[in-house]
């Protein structure tokens, strides 16, 4: 195994076929303007550039929004791609993330079933994307755990462990929103929605930082299980230093 950095990522482990790596926010996954800033796509592609020149390639197979931090697990050829594929559709790959949330729950574990659909679908919205818990909506199901909580400032935080039993858009924010505590740094299911508006149109100000306390949303991909015989069962990656207020 050989183990190599880059400046906007490290890489967790390295095999022949796959390559593992920590990306942070607010680090984009896949290129969606052609002059956009660059991903972790192009970036991966640079690395992996000799690989690619004899017949690889890069698929990323578990997807973060640009603001949450994490294990990304990546295949370098066809083969490890298609193999990776079909383990994430059979559910044998299991993801675990860390959130920083505002408030403290008054349990310590527990398990939401709440369908989530588009809240445009169901009513008005003026933010397309926004998903919400709905009867209507398809199922959805998360479970969490708290692992901490503290105060600062006079003001209640927790660190809460996420593992979502379904993939659903935008599925442990809203999750965490339904249940009253909403994501540090979430400009969308945050503790008020209007700032995702306001980040569009101002970028990030002193107004949203006192608001938000962080310019990203406090969501971790800390750790990726995968139950396929011949590779590791799991990789990790630390909670980064800024969800410790």
């Amino acid at each position: 195994m050989s183990i190599r950095n880059d400046a906007t990522f490290t890489v967790i482990d390295e095999a022949d076929g796959y390559i593992v790596v920590n990306k942070p926010a607010p680090l984009q996954i896949h290129p969606g303007d052609p002059n956009g800033p660059p991903t972790l796509w192009h970036r991966l592609c640079d690395l992996l550039s000799y690989e690619i020149a004899n017949g690889g390639q890069v698929s990323i197979i578990n997807r973060l929004d640009r603001e949450t931090s994490g294990v990304v697990l990546v295949a370098k050829s066809h083969e490890l791609a298609r193999l990776f594929g079909m383990a994430m559709q059979e559910r044998k790959i299991h993801k675990t993330y860390t959130a920083l949330v505002h408030g403290w729950p008054d349990w310590e574990a527990q398990t939401l079933d709440a369908p989530i659909l588009r809240a445009g679908e169901v009513q008005d919205a003026d933010i397309w994307v926004k998903q919400i818990v709905h009867p209507q909506g398809s199922a959805c199901r998360t479970s969490f755990r708290t692992l901490q909580r503290f105060e600062r400032d006079g003001m209640p935080f927790a660190l809460i462990e996420a593992k979502p039993e379904t993939g659903r858009m935008h599925q442990i924010r809203v999750h965490l929103h339904h249940l009253g505590l909403p994501i540090v740094g979430d400009k969308l299911y945050g503790r008020d929605d209007r700032c995702y508006l306001e980040f569009i149109e101002t970028g990030w100000t002193p107004a949203l930082e006192k608001k938000l306390i962080l310019p990203r949303q406090a969501l971790h991909s800390s750790r990726l299980e995968l139950n396929l015989e011949g590779f590791p069962s799991c990789w990790e990656a630390p909670v980064p230093d800024e969800f410790v207020l």
